[in-house]
């Protein structure tokens, strides 16, 4: 869904576009009837020790969080047709079972980022050779269900006493361990890719314990929901980031979510025959009632175009932008070119990003 509208002498492109492969366009992001004091901690914010006979886990990617990779989506804890994460957050899907672990794009994903053991464990069984393709349509997903491919390249390990870990969607013809193969926590598995059901590039992974799915997040219990006392399964611990920036930067072309996948703008060059200039951003988790604000200065520091938009529905995956056209009248000026992005909730500004780029002269 792609919206466009003139803003003098500036052209904004404003888009909301959900991806996940559930299509879900709507989910909660709180639970009143568990809700907290003013002051007091909600109880999904008080943390105690696992038992010490759990298996402590790394996130199973070598990157570092909130850089160069995200923990985009999260396992659904509601048993009902709705989806909510631990947080009682709207970053997962309906019957999601896992955690996933994403990177910005395709050139990310081309450059090679390994997929490591989370624990020391033996391989069970693996399965390679799957292509790499980012599903587009409902047709290309149920071709995958059909198949039953939708973990797509991955693998199982066994970490004793009834823990397991299934890795899913490793880049095509990556994994370098084999059945029965004794791995260490943090040994290479393979690459993340963008095999199976998926719609981006990242590696999902599934704890399960005596066979039933665990949430690292919460560690072992019962109790199904959010918003509950967790005792997470990680190592050292993983803060929760339900909004973030995947990307950001400049285009000369017209935007789509495929492209920024693809990562078509992450090392552009632009002159100023240019037809267009665009500052992007390409992120997840938007709620309804959040304001983004965008701001372009040209090389004389002249604002182009202040703009803010104020979301009118939730998305787990979106990409907004700003630009201007070239024009006799207004031509798009040589050299360096900034654009700041604010994204504020409740009043707060939960995210801020500048980005420059130098436009060469060629006129």
């Amino acid at each position: 869904m792609l919206s466009r509208r003139i803003l003098l002498f500036s052209l904004s492109v404003l888009t909301s576009i959900l991806v996940t492969t559930a299509c879900q366009t709507n989910s909660q992001t709180s639970d009143s009837s568990q809700s907290s004091q003013p002051g007091e901690k909600a109880p999904h914010e008080v943390v105690t020790s696992p038992n010490p006979d759990w298996v402590q886990f790394t996130p199973p990617i070598d990157c570092t969080l909130g850089e160069d990779c995200f923990t985009l989506l999260y396992v659904d804890r509601d048993p009902s047709d709705n989806a909510q994460d631990f947080a009682c957050g709207r970053q997962t899907y309906d019957t999601h079972k896992g955690t996933d672990f994403a990177i910005p794009n395709e050139v990310a994903m081309n450059q090679g980022v390994a997929v490591i053991a989370a624990a020391d464990g033996t391989v069970l069984r693996l399965r390679d050779g799957e292509p790499d393709r980012r599903l587009r349509t409902p047709e290309d997903i149920a071709a995958v269900e059909e198949q039953g491919r939708e973990c797509g390249n991955g693998l199982v390990m066994d970490h004793g006493d009834g823990w397991e870990t299934q890795y899913c969607h490793l880049k095509q013809n990556s994994i370098v361990v084999e059945s029965g193969q004794q791995v260490a926590q943090g040994e290479t598995l393979g690459l993340v890719g963008l095999s199976g059901k998926t719609t981006f590039p990242h590696v999902h992974i599934t704890v399960r314990y005596q066979g039933e799915v665990i949430d690292p997040f919460v560690g072992v219990t019962d109790e199904t929901g959010c918003n509950l006392e967790r005792r997470p399964l990680w190592e050292d611990p993983i803060g929760y980031e339900p909004t973030g920036i995947l990307s950001a930067g400049f285009a000369a072309e017209d935007l789509s979510l495929d492209r920024l996948w693809r990562g078509d703008f992450t090392d552009v060059n632009l002159s100023d025959d240019i037809p267009l200039i665009y500052f992007w951003v390409h992120g997840y988790g938007i709620l309804e009632g959040d304001v983004e604000h965008f701001r372009l200065l040209d090389p004389e520091g002249t604002v182009i175009t202040d703009y803010e938009q104020t979301a009118d529905q939730s998305n787990l995956n979106w990409y907004n932008g700003v630009g201007k056209r070239n024009t006799n009248q207004r031509p798009i000026l040589p050299g360096t070119w900034r654009g700041e992005y604010e994204l504020r909730r409740d009043g707060e500004v939960i995210v801020s990003l500048e980005r420059e780029i130098e436009v060469q002269a060629v006129r």
